[in-house]
């Protein structure tokens, strides 16, 4: 039996409670400009160090942080809400309905995820709950094209065929048997779905488009060192070693949960 990533959850609880919670106690704001204190290495006085405008970075890191989890969890809450409700709607009614998503999946999935986000951010002007919309609205598929695949297989259940000739109310059905069959892959979906928005809103601000200045995600610190990463790697180590430590994270316990899953179905089977 695979035993939960005790470490990666750690880590991960750690990210979100200093993110969140630090500011209370580290009280250096992240906007005070200090000309004497320009690109200083981490020390003592700046645990991280600071930036270009001698802004401590540790309150950078961890205002950015709120945002780019913010984003990443709704996105993903989002997306993969979107996700189970189409799913199930193919599974459960088939026919018309379901040739009707499958021809709406393809179409989303025609394109590029990211060059699709690109398509959409450049009509509209950034802000976290513009870039939650976004990525949500480009996240969805996946989900939905599993929910399906598992919605069509319980609908082919004994049980749910009985209860459909007895016409038992349609949400009912749905709500009572579907949907806690369901929730591993939701739970599943919802991990990938967390370390995708926050990569997704990374990439987008390191290019400019995304999150704009004086809000602050890792992703606008990350570009905001590039230009002087061979003077001052600091800049843009902490912020990119986060985003790898929370996908990574997150991966590492979406796997727990898909072995976990599987557990479950062989036990079913036997």
């Amino acid at each position: 039996m695979k035993k939960l990533p005790l470490i990666s959850t750690a880590i991960l609880v750690l990210i979100i409670l200093v993110c969140f919670l630090g500011p209370f106690f580290y009280t250096v704001s992240a906007y005070t400009l200090n000309p004497e204190a320009i690109l200083l290495p981490p020390s003592k006085l700046h645990l991280l160090g600071t930036d270009r405008l001698g802004r401590d970075m540790l309150a950078r890191i961890m205002l950015g942080g709120q945002i780019s989890l913010t984003i990443g969890m709704l996105s993903a809450m989002i997306a993969s809400f979107l996700g189970l409700i189409i799913g199930i709607s193919a599974g459960f009614f088939q026919q018309k309905v379901d040739k009707f998503i499958i021809i709406l999946i393809d179409l989303f999935l025609t394109f590029p995820t990211f060059f699709l986000l690109l398509a959409l951010i450049s009509y509209i002007s950034a802000s976290l709950w513009v870039l939650v919309i976004v990525i949500s609205i480009t996240g969805w598929m996946g989900m939905a094209r599993m929910i399906r695949s598992e919605s069509f297989a319980i609908s082919q259940t004994p049980f749910i065929k009985i209860l459909k000739i007895a016409h038992v109310n349609r949400l009912k059905i749905i709500f009572k048997y579907f949907a806690p069959l369901l929730a591993p892959i939701f739970l599943i979906s919802f991990t990938f779905g967390v370390s995708g928005a926050i990569l997704a809103e990374s990439g987008l601000s390191f290019l400019g488009i995304g999150i704009t200045p004086p809000q602050m995600s890792w992703g606008v610190i990350l570009s905001e060192g590039k230009e002087v990463i061979d003077i001052a790697w600091w800049l843009s180590f902490f912020p990119g070693f986060l985003i790898f430590l929370v996908t990574f994270s997150l991966i590492n316990i979406s796997d727990f949960l898909q072995a976990k899953s599987n557990e479950k179905d062989v036990l079913n089977e036997r």
